[in-house]
């Protein structure tokens, strides 16, 4: 029962932390095994139980408890393995004998009971290999928004409630993308494993940062989720008003809820670079609005659905049911990324998908997300597409004419005037002439 209890436990923990923190590497877990077992070592006090002749030890892998002459001790597994083992590997213990002499040799040795994958990649090389995908997925998605943040802000006809919104997400895409690069610029700077308890106020403005970047785009994507479902439901609505809500949600909630996790974290759980989160209560203020606002979503979605569905179906809009669930699967598929629906898929994956394929999953789609998000939303955007073809069709007669000046006039081409002033004047010049010739035509009254 317990062990199905933890199991469930660690299915949930999946789906709602894997998308905000990254897999401790195996140094970190060793690192963190043996910093617990020196403060025991610390507080150990042999006078007051002289009984307990074997004392605290730390055999690079596994602390051990004090023990009584003959005693036997039996310890499970150290937790190292379990990060190194497939997701159905079963797990031994391992003994150690309490002598007059100290502690006995183990029995059995970890290789034994212990299983690891020994024909799989090597943890390091497993890090290395996710954390080559993630930069990838990063990088492209940073690219692309800040491509589609540009033609966003360049284009004045495109500046409205519903693309203000898509350019907060954006944004917040942005910011997620580059505290992941300087998360891994403090943490792993160096090819050691000191990160792992870096104590440096600068390492945990990172993971501030950090925080308040991936939970403001949880709430950018909650707003996109709850304008799309205001403007289905209500027909005439004050879109700049709500914007002004939609600013304080998407970026003055989250300020609030990582400035309450900041200052618990440095009053009762002031440990490391704040990078491992072992106080479950104190992670809920960063876990629960992140978990309250995929909920939130996830029945928006579902509302938006059936809102589509009967919108579809009206008279007004016509068409066969083929065509009809055509068009609400291609709006399914536009919200998904929108809201990260996906997320909750882990719910229902089986227990032989292993940890480090639903890591890679998750890592690759949280990766590449803004990547999908500026395509759907920018790229393939039938307003944006005709304003660039527009300035396109625009420059290009601008430069034919241009050309075409020069080649005809080659005195005002060379006489220090611009390509750009030449055209103004020879404007201005055929407006007059124009203006001139319809006086003349107009008759006298």
């Amino acid at each position: 029962m317990a062990s199905t209890v933890r199991k469930c436990q660690h299915l949930f923990l999946a789906l709602i932390l894997i998308p905000l923190i990254y897999c401790m590497h195996p140094d970190c877990v060793i690192q963190l095994e043996k910093e617990k077992c020196m403060e025991r070592m610390a507080m150990d006090d042999p006078s007051s139980e002289p009984e307990l002749v074997c004392r605290w030890m730390w055999d690079n892998l596994t602390c051990w408890q004090p023990a009584k002459i003959g005693q036997v001790v039996w310890m499970p597994c150290p937790e190292l393995f379990e990060v190194m083992s497939e997701e159905n590997d079963e797990f031994g213990k391992v003994s150690r004998n309490c002598t007059e002499d100290g502690w006995s040799e183990m029995f059995p040795h970890y290789v034994d009971v212990c299983p690891f994958n020994e024909n799989g990649t090597s943890p390091d090389m497993y890090y290395v290999s996710v954390k080559a995908l993630y930069t990838v997925g990063y990088s492209t998605s940073l690219v692309s928004l800040t491509t589609a943040m540009v033609i966003l802000c360049r284009f004045r006809k495109l500046h409205c409630t519903r693309n203000f919104i898509h350019m907060n997400l954006f944004v917040s895409f942005i910011l997620r993308a580059v505290s992941v690069f300087i998360k891994d610029g403090i943490l792993y700077a160096e090819e050691d494993s000191n990160h792992c308890f870096t104590h440096t106020v600068e390492c945990k403005a990172v993971m501030v940062f950090f925080h308040y970047c991936v939970l403001s785009n949880y709430f950018w994507l909650f707003i996109e989720g709850l304008y799309l479902f205001t403007l289905l439901v209500e027909t005439f609505f004050p879109e700049k008003r709500y914007f002004y809500w939609y600013t304080i949600i998407g970026w003055g909630t989250p300020t609030i809820c990582v400035a309450v996790w900041a200052v618990l974290r440095a009053h009762f759980d002031n440990i490391g670079c704040w990078d491992i989160n072992d106080n479950a209560a104190i992670w809920w203020v960063i876990k629960g609005p992140v978990l309250a606002s995929i909920m939130i979503n996830f029945i928006l979605f579902i509302g938006i659905i059936i809102i589509l569905v009967q919108k579809l179906q009206s008279p007004d809009i016509g068409g066969n049911e083929s065509s009809i669930y055509l068009r609400l699967a291609r709006s399914t598929l536009l919200l998904i990324p929108l809201f990260g629906i996906h997320y909750t898929i882990f719910a229902f994956t089986p227990e032989d998908v292993s940890k480090r394929e639903r890591l890679v999953f998750e890592l690759g789609l949280g990766s590449f997300q803004g990547f999908v998000v500026a395509v759907l939303y920018c790229f393939l955007n039938g307003e944006v597409q005709s304003e660039i073809k527009r300035k396109w069709r625009s420059w290009t007669v601008n430069r034919y004419f241009a050309v075409d000046m020069k080649h005809r006039h080659p005195s005002l081409a060379s006489s220090g005037v611009n390509g750009g002033t030449q055209l103004s004047i020879l404007s201005k010049s055929s407006s007059q002439i124009r203006m001139s010739s319809l006086q003349a035509e107009t008759p006298a009254t």
